[in-house]
């Protein structure tokens, strides 16, 4: 069984990795590295895994990695809201023409499923809790609209070329392994961070608002499962199903607290519903939150590279943030 997972060298690209050879898949992988790591694949044979070092919004002659591939799993593009903000062209060429090339690369041979890594920043803040798959499109920033719009390109070669495909719409995955780079981003990894370095773990806002965590196996677990369905041309929710205070996040991080403003665009409460996914693919998350931070605790050690941020820094690095989304 031979797979294909672009972005592989990434966060949850290396933990699916680590899931497919564990199952005997022949993996190749596809990674330009801007935020994936070598280091998390170092420890795959040759034999097993693959790794080529491309961009896929780039280079167009991809199309002979995924001859006798039977599974592709798109999870390459670039992520965060600040850089996306100041840069959206570069975007745009990774989000939406990467997925274009790839698209058209697996179209040419009989893959059995294609897998598409969407994101739930498309509902922007919800009308409605839960949000259902169902619910209005409101991208906030061209992040959420590029990884939109890339979905929006993979059901349309559903709907007319009957290209076999699936996207799943994850919510805040954490786990091992997250991105540990420079840019100012998700919560898990400023936090723990912070908890390395003793310094106060910044809090947004009142630390009230709630969101929707999802542990990176669980999460691996709807992948595969979604790759071996019958499922065609769907779109899920993969999500953990229960919103959690960010106040309690940084409780059983542990340590000080710092509360900085609170940043327009961005939702006060987060909570999926995934009950079409639990149903249509007999998936449900496993992990309780207190266990995956237990867990990320011991190996708080990961993150010993990873930058400190703190309040004045924040403010630097998000001017663009308030600038321009408080108009939104």
């Amino acid at each position: 069984m031979k797979s294909l997972v672009t972005g592989g060298a990434g966060f949850i690209g290396s933990n699916l990795v680590d899931f497919l050879v564990k199952k005997g898949h022949k993996v190749i992988v596809l990674d330009n590295f801007s935020t994936g790591r070598k280091s998390n694949l170092k420890h795959h044979s040759g034999k097993k895994v693959k790794i080529i070092k491309l961009d896929l919004s780039s280079n167009k002659n991809i199309s002979k990695y995924f001859k006798n591939i039977k599974y592709v799993f798109h999870l390459a593009g670039l992520a965060d809201i600040v850089p996306s903000i100041e840069n959206p062209k570069e975007y745009f060429y990774s989000n939406l023409l990467g997925t274009l090339n790839v698209i058209e690369a697996a179209s040419k041979y009989r893959i059995k499923k294609f897998i598409y890594a969407a994101s739930a920043s498309c509902y922007g803040v919800p009308n409605k809790i839960p949000t259902k798959e169902s619910a209005k499109i409101k991208p906030m920033y061209p992040y959420a609209l590029t990884k939109w719009q890339a979905e929006e390109l993979v059901m349309h070669w559903f709907k007319v070329y009957n290209f076999p495909a699936i996207s799943l719409r994850f919510f805040n995955t954490y786990g091992p392994r997250s991105r540990t780079s420079g840019v100012y981003g998700a919560v898990f990894g400023v936090f723990l961070a912070q908890r390395l370095a003793n310094k106060p773990l910044t809090i947004v806002g009142n630390g009230n608002q709630t969101r929707d965590f999802i542990h990176v196996d669980d999460l691996v677990q709807a992948i595969f499962k979604a790759a071996l369905s019958k499922k065609v041309g769907k779109i899920y929710n993969v999500a953990g199903g229960k919103e959690i205070k960010v106040n309690k996040i940084a409780s059983l991080i542990g340590g000080k607290k710092k509360y900085i403003p609170k940043r327009p665009g961005e939702p006060n409460r987060s909570l999926a519903d995934i009950s079409k996914i639990k149903k249509d693919l007999n998936w449900k998350p496993k992990i309780k939150i207190e266990d995956g931070i237990k867990d990320l605790i011991e190996k708080l050690h990961y993150w010993k590279d990873a930058p400190v941020w703190t309040p004045e820094k924040i403010e630097v690095a998000t001017k663009k943030w308030f600038k321009f989304l408080g108009k939104v």
